[in-house]
């Protein structure tokens, strides 16, 4: 069996969860090499995994004849040039949302794989979660009727390193792009319009970066429905995920997911043990099923399911968003496109 032979480079908390699935979960991919700029961490990294050598740098890798694909798990402001970089190796690539900050890094590094001829996928794992594929599947054969309303919850057990916020692009461009891209997947269809309402409630430090910890965003539909995404920095029962779609035949919910499904009744309560901490754990399987994808798309030759595009789409999505509570008004899409 032919085997897909990766680069990775970004040995930290998502290097970790994608190296170990390559490492131990797909028997039609091996990691070749992986590289950080904390080698220590790639070090730890390649033992851990059995990765058989740490590269000094990126270029070592595209560099090398033997590699085929590269995974991009490093810091957000480093993807687009990695990307054009890869490309112009001649590697497929891998790479964590979004693809940059700002469309005109993405549109250069968008070029730049379309020139190279090679493939391009985006991990915008979500969609391949069985219990979102589930609610897609309902909206798209007509299960639920005409969509009216959706709701999309996701909110962290606790907020980022301040010092994250920066590079990574803040609440809308790091943590909200993935209900971004989940409202388009889910409903089938394309946002017009949105409109923000957020603040600085779980941590003054958020103000001082410049950016918030809770938010609520309408979106408005082209085919008319109407969409919420509800995002919080800090929920202490545990990484809260939730959509509801409501139809004119009924209504679709994908609730949290839990380690065990043991309910304790007593004589003052009936309780449950809190959901999956976090996405390592809550989304374990999509990771895996994202990169297996990935994997049989360039070993088939066939189109991977996160192109480029739909990348950029829920950037477009964030950037009105944050245009929306900087200007305190509904921002249709086409005014950051324009």
């Amino acid at each position: 069996m032919k085997k897909l032979r990766f680069g990775i480079l970004g040995a930290g908390r998502i290097g970790r969860v994608h190296a170990e699935t390559l490492a131990f979960r797909l028997p039609e991919a091996e990691v070749a090499a992986v590289t950080d700029v904390n080698r220590a961490a790639a070090q730890a990294l390649a033992c851990h995994c059995g990765i058989a050598r740490v590269a000094e740098s990126a270029e070592e890798i595209f560099a090398d004849t033997g590699i085929d694909a590269v995974l991009i798990c490093t810091s957000t402001d480093t993807h687009a040039a990695l990307i054009a970089r890869a490309a112009a190796a001649g590697k497929h690539i891998f790479c964590e949302k979004p693809v940059a900050l700002t469309l005109d890094k993405i549109d250069g590094a968008l070029a730049a794989v379309e020139k190279a001829g090679v493939k391009l996928q985006v991990g915008f794992n979500r969609r391949f979660d069985s219990n979102f594929a589930r609610v897609r599947e309902a909206v798209a054969g007509g299960e639920i009727g005409s969509p009216y309303l959706m709701h999309i919850i996701s909110r962290d057990p606790e907020p980022p390193p301040i010092a994250y916020l920066g590079p990574s692009g803040g609440l809308f461009l790091d943590m909200m792009i993935h209900d971004f891209d989940m409202a388009r997947f889910l409903s089938g269809d394309e946002v017009e319009e949105v409109y923000t309402a957020a603040g600085v409630l779980v941590d003054p430090a958020f103000r001082a970066a410049n950016d918030l910890d809770t938010a609520v965003v309408v979106l408005h539909f082209r085919n008319g429905m109407i969409g919420t995404i509800d995002n919080s920095r800090k929920a202490t029962f545990g990484y809260d995920q939730r959509v509801e779609i409501l139809g004119s035949k009924g209504k679709i919910a994908s609730e949290n997911r839990y380690a065990n499904q043991v309910v304790v009744s007593g004589v003052k309560s009936v309780y449950t043990d809190l959901p999956l901490n976090f996405f390592m754990q809550r989304y374990t399987e999509s990771f895996a099923a994202e990169l297996q994808a990935f994997t049989r798309a360039v070993l088939e030759d066939k189109p991977v399911p996160v192109s480029g595009a739909d990348s950029r789409v829920p950037v477009v999505m964030a950037l009105a968003a944050r245009k929306s509570y900087d200007e305190h008004r509904p921002v249709r899409l086409k005014e950051i496109c324009a």
